[in-house]
C-alpha cells in the first residue's frame, strides 16, 4: 500500500468539546492522559499513571491540568487530531496569522507529558494545576458493585509543595494503608512477613515547568512575556515509602535525565517508538461498511491498550487510566481496585497475535509478585500445598474484603469458604493464566521466562489443583463443591476446569525433558490420568458439551462455561476433533451476547463460523459509550467506561477469524468473511510473523517469516 492507511483512523475533531466527556485518551504505558480543548479555548486534560494506588487501594488521577493561550484555541478556526503513527495529538486553533499549534505528547521513552506551543505571532500562556483532593474527608461509598467497603473511609489531601521556582510540585502521600487490616481479616498473619506495605507512604505526583514561564502561585504558571513557542513539560513519578524529600529528589533526577536528552531527539526517538509499534503488527479490513467499522474499533483499541500497557501494574479492566469524572468525581470507576481476573485477562490476550509481548509483562509480574502470599494462603485455607488466586483479588493477592467477608462468614474460620457465592469456588482463573503464559513462552521462546516464571508459577498451580480434590472410584479427580465459572455455583467436575487442566497439562507435557525436567514430567503426567472426561449432555439429540457434570444448578451469570472448552482452553475447534458437537454446543449456548467480557465471536471464530462471528466483531465496534465522543470509550456494559473488556474482545475476535495457531499449524482465514478485503500483519508462536493480503475472499499475497513456517500454513475456507 502505498498510502499509510492507518492514517484513516487517526481521530479528528473540528471542534471543541463540550466537557470532559469529549476526553481523547493518549499515553505511554505508564502515564496517560484523558485530553479536550473546551468551547473557551481552554487545553484541558487529567493525569493518570498505573501505579497511583491510594490509601483505599483506588486507581487515582494524579490531577488535572488546564492551559490557557492568550489568542485562545477556539478564537476561529480549530482542528484536534489524534495522531496514531506518531504517538500524538495535534491542536490548531485561532484565526488566520493568530492561530496556535499545539502538539501533546506523553514520552514512549520516559515519564514526562509535552505540550509543544507554536504559533507565527506572540501569545501568551497560563498553565493552571487543579486539584480536588483538597482536603481530608470521609466518604459513605467508594465505588458501585463493590461489598468490600465497610464503614466511612477517609480521603486524603494532595500536597502542592511552596515556594518553587519557576515550577509546580505536587503530590498524594498515603498516611494510611489497609494491607495489614486485610492480611489479618483473612487469617493471613503470617504474610505480614513477607515484606513492605504495597500502598502505605506511597506517594505519586508529578512537577510542570517551561521555557519563558514564572510561577503566578503555587498551583499557577504564566508566560513572563509573550513569545511565539513554549514548551511544557510535566514529570509524573510515584515511589513507595517515600517521605516527600525522598520523592522530590527521585523525580529531580528523573527530569534531570530527561533535561540530558535534546528535545528534538527525544520526540524522533517517541515517533520512532510508535511507527515500530504499528509496523509489527497491523490488521486493516476494508471493502464493507462492517469490516470498516471493525477496523477502527481494533485500531482505536490497540492504541488505547498501548497507553497503558507497559506500566508498573497491569491494565484496570474498569476504564484502564482512562477513566474519566465518574459521579462528578474523577477518581471514580465502578467495581474499584480489585482486579477481577475474567475482565482482566481480556485486554492481553490479542497481545500475542499483535506481538505486543512486553505488554503482557506487567499482568504475569502482578501474580509471580503475589506467589509468596498464595503459597503461604493455600496450607492456612486447606491444609495441603501449592497456590491458588481468586477470582477478585487486590494486586498483592489477597480476596477483595467483602468477597471474603466481614467476619459473617459461615464458620468464622480462616479459609472457609467466602461468603461471595459468585466467586466461593471459582477457581479456573488460575488454570487461564498458566495457558497464556504458555502461548507467551510459545510466541517468544524466552528461557529466561521459562525457567524463572513460567515453570514456579506452573509448579505451584498444578500441585494446588493435584491436592486439592478427592479422587473417585476409578482414580479420577472429583471436583466439588467447585463453580463453573459464576454462572452455576457448587456443581461437580465443571469444564472450565477440566479442559483447562487438559490444554495446559498437554501443552507442558509437549515440551522437552530439558525445558521442563524429567521429575515434573513424571508429576504432571499422573495428574493428566487423573482428569475426568469431558462433561457431555445432549440436546435435540445430538451431544453437547456441558457446563459442569450431572445436574446443574440455577444459572446465577451470564458466562458460557462449556464453551471454555473452545476458549480459552481450544481443545475445539477448526481443523481439530468433534467440531462438530462444538458447533451444537455454540448454537445452543445459554446467554447470547457481543458486550463486555462475552467472548461470542472468538468461540464463534475458533469453530470456523465466519458469518456469526463477522456480525458479532462489527456490532460490537459499534457499541460504544453514548456520551462519550471517542470512537473507542465502549461501555459501561458490565464494567466502566472505557470498557477494555469489549474492546479486549474484539481485538481477538478479529484475529482468530483471521489467524489460529494451535498443534504446530498455522491456520489462516478460518472464519473471514468473503466480502471483507483485508491487509494483515500478525504473530505466531515461535517467533512466527505473517502478512498476508485478501481480495474478494482469496489470498493474493503471503509473506512468512521465517521462511521455514510456510510448510506449517493451512488455509481453510470460510464455512
Amino acid at each position: 500500500m502505498n498510502r499509510d492507511p492507518l492514517t484513516a483512523y487517526n481521530v479528528v475533531w473540528t471542534t471543541p468539546s463540550e466537557d470532559h466527556n469529549g476526553s481523547m485518551p493518549i499515553g505511554n504505558g505508564e502515564t496517560g492522559l484523558n485530553l479536550w480543548v473546551e468551547p473557551n479555548g481552554d487545553l484541558v486534560f487529567l493525569i493518570s499513571r498505573t501505579d497511583s494506588w491510594d490509601e483505599n487501594e483506588r486507581p487515582c488521577k494524579l490531577g488535572r491540568v488546564r492551559i490557557k493561550f492568550n489568542p485562545g484555541l477556539a478564537d476561529g478556526a480549530f482542528k484536534q487530531e489524534l495522531k496514531l503513527r506518531q504517538g500524538e495529538i495535534e491542536i490548531v486553533g485561532g484565526s488566520t496569522g493568530r492561530s496556535v499549534t499545539a502538539r501533546i505528547w506523553v514520552d514512549a521513552n520516559r515519564q514526562v507529558i509535552h505540550v509543544d506551543a507554536d504559533s507565527e505571532s506572540t501569545f501568551t500562556t497560563q498553565v493552571d494545576l487543579e486539584l480536588w483532593r483538597t482536603e481530608q474527608r470521609t466518604v459513605t461509598s467508594i465505588g458501585d458493585g463493590i461489598d468490600g467497603f465497610k464503614g466511612p473511609k477517609t480521603i486524603y489531601p494532595d500536597t502542592i509543595i511552596g515556594g518553587q521556582n519557576n515550577r509546580i510540585a505536587w503530590y498524594h502521600r498515603n498516611p494510611v494503608s489497609p494491607w495489614k487490616g486485610t492480611l489479618e481479616l483473612q487469617g493471613l498473619q503470617p504474610a505480614l512477613e513477607l515484606g513492605t506495605d504495597p500502598l502505605l507512604h506511597r506517594t505519586f505526583g508529578g512537577v510542570i515547568r517551561g521555557e519563558g514561564l514564572v510561577n503566578a502561585a503555587d498551583n499557577a504558571l504564566i508566560s513572563a512575556k509573550p513569545q511565539k513557542r513554549f514548551r511544557l513539560s510535566i514529570h509524573t513519578h510515584t515511589q513507595v515509602p517515600a517521605t516527600e524529600g525522598q520523592w522530590l529528589k527521585a523525580i529531580e533526577a528523573h527530569m534531570a535525565n530527561s533535561d540530558a536528552v535534546d528535545s528534538d531527539e527525544a520526540l524522533e526517538a517517541h515517533r520512532q517508538w510508535w511507527d515500530d509499534f504499528w509496523t509489527r503488527s497491523w490488521l486493516f479490513a476494508t471493502g464493507h461498511a462492517d469490516a470498516e467499522a471493525a477496523t477502527q474499533g481494533y485500531v482505536l483499541q490497540r492504541w488505547i491498550s498501548a497507553g497503558a500497557g507497559r506500566g508498573n501494574f497491569p491494565i484496570k479492566f474498569n476504564g484502564s487510566i482512562f477513566t474519566v469524572d465518574g459521579k462528578n468525581d474523577p477518581d471514580y470507576r465502578r467495581w474499584g481496585g480489585c482486579y477481577w481476573f475474567q475482565n482482566t485477562r481480556l485486554p492481553y490476550w490479542p497481545m500475542l497475535a499483535s506481538g505486543d509481548y512486553e505488554m503482557m509483562r506487567p499482568l504475569f509480574r502482578m501474580f509471580l509478585d503475589a506467589l509468596p502470599l498464595a503459597k503461604i494462603r493455600t496450607p492456612l485455607y486447606f491444609g495441603h500445598e501449592g497456590a491458588f488466586f481468586p477470582e477478585t483479588m487486590s494486586f498483592w493477592g489477597t480476596y477483595e474484603n467483602g468477597a471474603y467477608g466481614w467476619g459473617w462468614r459461615t464458620t468464622g474460620k480462616p479459609g472457609d469458604p467466602t461468603v461471595n457465592k459468585h466467586i466461593r469456588f471459582h477457581y479456573s482463573g488460575t488454570l487461564e493464566m498458566l495457558a497464556m503464559m504458555i502461548d507467551y513462552y510459545e510466541h517468544t521462546g524466552d528461557k529466561a521466562f521459562l525457567k524463572k516464571e513460567l515453570l514456579p508459577i506452573a509448579d505451584e498451580y498444578l500441585l494446588w489443583w493435584d491436592q486439592h480434590w478427592s479422587r473417585d472410584e476409578n482414580g479420577k479427580l472429583h471436583m466439588t463443591p467447585s463453580s463453573a465459572c459464576e454462572s452455576f455455583w457448587e456443581c461437580t467436575n465443571p469444564t472450565p476446569d477440566i479442559a483447562g487442566l487438559m490444554w495446559d497439562i498437554d501443552r507442558l507435557l509437549a515440551l522437552t525433558d530439558k525445558e521442563i525436567g524429567a521429575e515434573r514430567r513424571t508429576r504432571w503426567a499422573t495428574l493428566r490420568e487423573a482428569i475426568p472426561s469431558m462433561p457431555m449432555s445432549e440436546v435435540d439429540g445430538q451431544p453437547v458439551i456441558a457446563p459442569a457434570e450431572g445436574k446443574l444448578p440455577k444459572r446465577t451469570n451470564s458466562e458460557n462455561p462449556e464453551l471454555y472448552a473452545v476458549f480459552p482452553f481450544r481443545i475445539y475447534g477448526v481443523g481439530k476433533p468433534e467440531l462438530e458437537v462444538a458447533i451444537h454446543t455454540f448454537e445452543n449456548r445459554g446467554v447470547k451476547s457481543n458486550a463486555g467480557w462475552s467472548q461470542d465471536e472468538t468461540q464463534a471464530a475458533y469453530l470456523g463460523l465466519a458469518k456469526t462471528a463477522a456480525d458479532y466483531v462489527s456490532g460490537r465496534a459499534r457499541k460504544k459509550h453514548k456520551a462519550s465522543r471517542f470512537p473507542a470509550f465502549w461501555g459501561p456494559n458490565m464494567d466502566w467506561i472505557p470498557d477494555q473488556d469489549h474492546g479486549g474482545n474484539l481485538l481477538m475476535g478479529l484475529q482468530t477469524m483471521i489467524l489460529q495457531a494451535d498443534d504446530g499449524k498455522i491456520r489462516l482465514l478460518p472464519a473471514w468473511p468473503k466480502d471483507w478485503d483485508l491487509d494483515f500483519k500478525l504473530h505466531a508462536p515461535h517467533r512466527t510473523v505473517i502478512e498476508g493480503i485478501v481480495r474478494n475472499g482469496k489470498l493474493v499475497d503471503m509473506n512468512v517469516t521465517p521462511e521455514s513456517r510456510r510448510k506449517d500454513v493451512v488455509m481453510t475456507e470460510p464455512r
